[in-house]
């Protein structure tokens, strides 16, 4: 057991569903953390609310009219607490706040700057912005590399990944390459199936969004649920495996395990397989980024292996789930293609979840995207986010035509 120290956390995105699981956990261990900076989008009265009960020297909302309601809601319980807005209010969280800790926790392309800024100052990234690595994998790592941060995974795959490597590679300054004296043959990735993975296919064309976000194991946002139901979230996730463990993509497998309780495995060129498992909950992952490398109580029930009926996996099928194969594709082009995946992916569930698009065009979205836009090297951030913004037209103008 190492000593315990007090962490100063940032929270990037806390009025989400890893953000309040952060704060949950957090609340039950108030001598070993302190919330430096809240930031949300736009559920300013939820952030509030917030604000009131952890006292963040910083909050930082999406837009300069959230941020007035949000410092009159405050003035209005008597804190002062500094208040700012829009992607430089993101990097202020993370430069201004004191923090040592940045939870990343906005979903989407809109957490990579400030996910990035926490690496390049060399603070303890824990990472549940998969987008920061998809988009910008090699600026990303090398940031991380070159400020000196630790970057711990929190998506419940990588975590598990994680735990299940030998203990003087889990390091977090050590996860920009897999040392292959490890003895690492494949990482597999665990992947529920979501609530259509026994839909027959000529059922999918009229899937409502309300249908898409009923999750059978987990509780999550929406777009990240829709994510979960065409399993381009596997696919993002085997994109940031890649540049997490520096693993090539052949040696990176996903199974269809509808329990989600082994939440991710190793298997060694000895013959072992090393598996992580655990409730479906996602404080356990975020309890081990917080206190690593010590482990906290969590607040999750024990596991209850004989109350389980069994345990079944599967492989993927692709005429099920394009989007995961769409993924892979982007993986292996490299360099901006993951970019112009994940843009599109974000238009494309956006317009699904408005009504705008038909649940099975998603796929047909993002793959329209990717044959406009071919892979170039991304040299610059710079040249990442103008191939970002341009598959975000492209794919907003295709479905304008639909």
């Amino acid at each position: 057991m190492h000593d315990l120290i007090t962490r100063n956390l940032c929270i990037l995105g806390s009025t989400g569903s890893i953000g309040m699981n952060t704060l949950d956990v957090v609340r039950a261990h108030r001598d070993q953390f302190k919330v430096s900076a809240l930031t949300a989008g736009r559920q300013i009265e939820r952030l509030a609310e917030q604000c009131l009960e952890f006292r963040p020297k910083i909050a930082a909302v999406h837009s300069a009219t959230d941020a007035r309601t949000l410092k009159e809601l405050l003035e209005g319980k008597g804190l002062s607490i500094a208040v700012h807005h829009g992607e430089a209010g993101l990097i202020t969280a993370v430069s201004e706040s004191d923090c040592d800790t940045v939870m990343a926790a906005i979903v989407g392309a809109a957490g990579l700057l400030p996910t990035l800024r926490a690496a390049e100052l060399g603070k303890r990234v824990l990472l549940a912005n998969k987008e920061s690595l998809v988009m910008s994998g090699d600026i990303f790592m090398n940031a991380a590399i070159r400020g000196g941060a630790e970057l711990l995974p929190i998506d419940s795959e990588h975590n598990a990944i994680f735990q299940c490597l030998p203990p003087h590679f889990t390091s977090p300054k050590n996860t920009s390459r897999m040392k292959e004296h490890l003895g690492v043959e494949e990482i597999w990735l665990t992947a529920s199936g979501g609530p259509f993975r026994n839909t027959p296919i000529d059922q999918l064309a009229n899937i409502t969004p309300d249908q898409a976000c009923a999750h059978p194991n987990w509780v999550m946002g929406r777009k990240i649920s829709v994510d979960s139901a065409t399993m381009m979230n596997k696919g993002l996730e085997v994109i940031e495996a890649h540049w997490l463990f520096g693993l090539p993509l052949e040696q990176i497998k996903v199974l269809i395990h509808p329990e989600s309780v082994v939440h991710s495995m190793v298997r060694y060129r000895d013959g072992s397989v090393m598996a992580q498992l655990g409730q479906p909950d996602m404080r356990t992952p975020i309890a081990f980024g917080l206190a690593w490398p010590n482990r906290i109580d969590a607040g999750v029930a024990p596991l209850n292996l004989t109350q389980l009926s069994g345990l079944h996996f599967t492989e993927p099928d692709l005429l099920r789930f394009p989007c995961l194969g769409l993924a892979f594709t982007a993986a292996r082009q490299g360099g901006t293609s993951p970019t112009v995946l994940n843009a599109a992916n974000e238009i494309a569930v956006a317009a699904f979840l408005e009504g705008r698009l038909p649940y099975l065009k998603i796929a047909q979205a993002v793959e329209f995207a990717l044959n406009q836009l071919p892979s170039q090297k991304a040299g610059s951030l710079d040249e990442v986010l103008t191939v970002d913004r341009e598959a975000r037209l492209k794919t907003s103008d295709w479905i304008t035509r639909q």
